[in-house]
């Protein structure tokens, strides 16, 4: 994606794998102004179709928005007074790790040639290409209100557009322990997959859930709980980087970002390390 997501970490790669571009306040003012349109893919069956209509019709309210499909995108991408919800493939030229990411991306309209260049106001890495949908399908609605609740924020407060947004989101940090954080087996490091190791490494509430858990608690609200949203290559042999962030199921916030490079000792997961600091 042209411009750089922010909300990472210390290097610069993955700077660009977490939520928002370097974008103007013009940019937010621009897409407040517009009809979103709701991009699904041409396979009527997928995860991200059943999901994401089901997530816009319950929780969108920032814009007016629309359905179409891919083939009515290629049509309007390029009308200016419209924006795009919309899931892309994105792979970093420069990154020596040869990873395809799948993205839900929130663009505005522009005459540019790739989907790629246009004008990002927020994206979300989903997960790896090689990544089953229903890994990601269940938490649409928790990212759909996170970028709203983002947007809001930039709008609120503009300073924090030039800013860097993870100094904002980190200090959530120190309030996760007033909540309880639920996560799915699969998106934990292969040592800590019980509930005794995560008990022994986390000193407050952490559940082992169900995706259908995180789904509830996301569609009504749940201010208790903060889930794990987690990249990763998945059951892929990919040397590749894994990325854990806790959201709130309540709150559309973020309370925590890290990411780890997988070997043997750290595991494609949620790590003891985190679980350690989350308990600082």
């Amino acid at each position: 994606m042209k411009k750089a997501l922010i909300l990472a970490t210390l290097v610069v790669l993955p700077l660009y794998l977490w939520a928002t571009p370097i974008t103007r306040k013009q940019d937010i003012d621009d897409f407040l102004k517009t009809t979103t349109y709701v991009v699904l893919d041409d396979n009527a069956m997928t995860e991200w179709n059943f999901k994401i209509q089901e997530a816009v019709e319950k929780f969108w309210t920032i814009t007016p928005y629309k359905f179409i499909t891919r083939t009515g995108f290629d049509t309007l991408k390029n009308d200016m007074d419209k924006s795009f919800l919309v899931r892309l493939q994105f792979r970093w030229p420069k990154d020596k790790i040869k990873a395809t990411y799948n993205f839900m991306s929130l663009v505005l309209g522009a005459a540019v040639d790739k989907p790629t260049d246009m004008p990002e106001i927020c994206s979300i890495p989903l997960g790896y290409e090689s990544a089953n949908q229903m890994s990601w399908g269940y938490k649409l609605a928790g990212f759909l209100r996170f970028i709203q609740a983002h947007i809001r924020r930039l709008q609120e407060n503009p300073s924090l557009i030039s800013s860097e947004p993870l100094d904002f989101y980190n200090k959530n940090i120190r309030a996760i322990g007033d909540h309880e954080i639920w996560v799915v087996r699969t998106d934990l490091a292969p040592d800590i997959r019980s509930l005794e190791q995560l008990r022994k490494n986390y000193s407050g509430v952490i559940r082992m859930v169900k995706p259908e858990d995180i789904e509830k608690a996301i569609n009504e609200k749940n201010e208790h709980v903060i889930y794990l949203h987690k990249v990763g290559p998945e059951s892929s042999n990919l040397q590749a980087r894994v990325y854990k962030v806790l959201l709130g199921a309540g709150d559309d916030n973020i309370y925590y970002f890290d990411y780890h490079m997988m070997s043997k000792s750290n595991g494609d997961g949620l790590l003891k390390k985190d679980l350690k600091r989350m308990s600082r």
